[in-house]
């Protein structure tokens, strides 16, 4: 049997007992040589534990002889970035200023945004003069900024290879991440300032900064450079660390790039850092959602991860039945149930609820609603969710006689409706431009339920109104939104009003908008700009005589009455 991996050995004993002295006693004994990559496969994996993953990274940088590289540190960051642990936060962050490294541009918008949306307010204001000063910094570092930008302004060519080799930047593995991260929107460039690095007498290509080129190679228009560097690191001994991986899937997944996501998925599944089975499930289901990529691609997978000594589990099941249904190919996707049986997972909402989808998705309406029915006899009640996919899917289609029979029978069940199934049928009826009867719905539902709609379904239905000429319906809207404290929804209504409206009924959105809160002068402006686009400029003579003196007095409003004077003068 092959000896477990370093890495493996150290997230495993980890993950069992959580970092203690036990633990780190434990690994002392075991005389373990982890890499940089195996560093950061650990990290990733104990990564929703922010104290295992400082537990370990102490130890790391205390008793190992390796350096966390600046990967490492940055990934660090992201973990740590919590509310519960922004004290070790700090401690990494000074700790790895004081060797050298810095915050990059991926790791800093990410903990700014989250720190924001969880109103971290002396956090985020710490985070952006901490950055700031890093870029004053860099800027004071004439020679790397110097670098930086005669890449940034200048084709590759000889002349720039001279300049580059006349500077005397000091090559070091930090280095070059800063360069490669400045210059990777043009990766092709970044290509030839790698190469060029690569040839300078006393460097050598790292683990860190091949993993670094590869992470800017891993895109549409540099797809056949980045296996081609893939493959060189391979062969220099390095290997793709896991950060890079769940980056690199990442993207692939989400520009549609299936074919080299499932290669990629292949390639780590035969080195020593092995997706772990979430990955394996968030690449198949992402198979089973993007169109048809065809039952080939996801067998590939599936087949890797047997492969690599996984054993099926039900979540994994559930991807491959996912994926074939969606195909449409239902027969195999029978043949993946029964297997499931056969291993021991009893099939359950998630994987009824999937056939459904794929029926609906093939307009086999009739077959989708009789297996609905016969779920009950396979002992598993259908739940909101699986009426909401068959009732999704005949909106969908155009059926929506047939959903709101769906949703009747479904009630009928003792069933009750949230809000996203509330704007499955709103959008259902509004895309048959059939707004009316959405507003009644919604009306219907929001009295006997006390259901609160989402804001997308107020816009989708005010929109459907103003469509239909029913402004007072869709006025009606605005006034729910603003007693649910939802952001007031006004720009349609402007462009009706100016359009199609009176002057009195732009009085009545601005008493609409009233509530809680007087409307910005913005909007007055917007009203203004809008009748006077449409040459309703006595509307807007009209509009302005009716509004507040603060307002009339506006200097936006000022000088758009004054710009009108000129116009009508000339």
């Amino acid at each position: 049997m092959r000896k477990p991996h370093d890495h493996v050995v150290v997230t495993k004993l980890v993950s069992q007992k959580g970092w203690c002295e036990e633990i780190e006693n434990q690994l002392n004994k075991l005389n373990l040589k982890l890499t940089d990559e195996g560093v950061l496969f650990v990290l990733k994996e104990l990564e929703k534990s922010p104290r295992n993953s400082l537990g370990f990274f102490k130890w790391v940088c205390d008793k190992m002889a390796l350096k966390p590289s600046s990967v490492a540190y940055n990934l660090m960051l992201r973990i740590l970035g919590v509310k519960d642990s922004m004290k070790d936060f700090w401690w990494v962050m000074n700790k790895m200023r004081e060797v050298g490294h810095e915050i990059d541009k991926e790791t800093y918008p990410t903990l700014l945004g989250r720190f924001v949306k969880e109103k971290m307010v002396i956090e985020a204001s710490s985070l952006r003069e901490l950055f700031s000063l890093r870029q004053r910094e860099t800027h004071t570092n004439s020679l790397l900024n110097e670098a930086i930008k005669l890449l940034v302004d200048s084709e590759w060519n000889e002349e720039v290879k001279c300049k580059l080799s006349s500077l005397g930047l000091p090559l070091s593995d930090s280095t070059i991440l800063r360069v490669l991260e400045e210059i990777r929107v043009d990766p092709l460039k970044a290509l030839d300032f790698y190469r060029w690095v690569g040839g300078q007498p006393n460097f050598r290509h790292s683990a860190i900064t091949y993993n670094s080129i590869i992470r800017v190679l891993g895109r549409n228009d540099s797809v056949k450079e980045f296996w081609a560097m893939v493959k060189e690191m391979k062969e220099s001994g390095f290997d793709m660390d896991m950060d890079s991986y769940v980056k690199l899937s990442r993207r692939f997944q989400k520009w549609n790039m299936l074919k080299e996501a499932v290669e990629l998925y292949e390639f780590m599944s035969e080195g020593p850092y092995q997706p772990s089975v979430q990955h394996c499930g968030l690449l198949l289901r992402k198979l089973a959602t993007s169109g048809n990529p065809g039952p080939d691609l996801v067998f590939r997978v599936v087949k890797k991860f047997e492969g690599a000594g996984n054993s099926l589990t039900k979540s994994i099941y559930d991807g491959i039945h996912r994926s074939l249904t969606s195909m449409g190919r239902f027969d195999e996707a029978q043949n993946i149930l029964e297997a499931m049986e056969k291993a021991g997972f009893i099939p359950d909402n998630i994987t009824y609820s999937q056939l459904i989808f794929g029926l609906c998705k093939a307009h086999r309406f009739d077959e989708a609603c009789k297996f609905l029915d016969e779920m009950e006899a396979l002992g598993c009640t259908p739940d909101l969710k699986t009426w909401t996919i068959l009732i999704q899917g005949h909106c969908l289609a155009g059926e929506v006689k047939e959903a709101l029979s769906c949703f009747k029978k479904m009630l009928g069940k003792g069933v009750e409706a949230d809000a996203d199934l509330l704007e499955v049928l709103v959008a259902g009826f509004c895309n048959q431009n059939r707004p009316e009867d959405a507003y009644t719905l919604l009306s219907v539902m929001m009295t006997k339920t006390h259901l609160k709609p989402w804001q997308a379904t107020y816009k989708i239905l005010i929109e459907g109104l103003l469509g239909r000429r029913m402004l007072e319906e869709a006025l009606k809207l605005l006034l729910l939104m603003k007693k649910q404290k939802l952001p007031a929804f006004v720009d349609p209504f402007i462009g009706y009003i100016s359009k199609n409206g009176m002057a009195e009924d732009a009085m009545d959105l601005l008493k609409t908008l009233t509530l809680g809160q007087n409307p910005s002068s913005a909007v007055y402006v917007n009203i203004f700009e809008a009748f006077m686009k449409e040459g309703r400029f006595t509307d807007a003579q009209d509009l302005l005589h009716r509004f507040p003196h603060h307002i009339r007095k506006h200097a936006d409003i000022s000088k758009l009455f004054g710009s009108l004077e000129v116009k009508v003068s000339s």
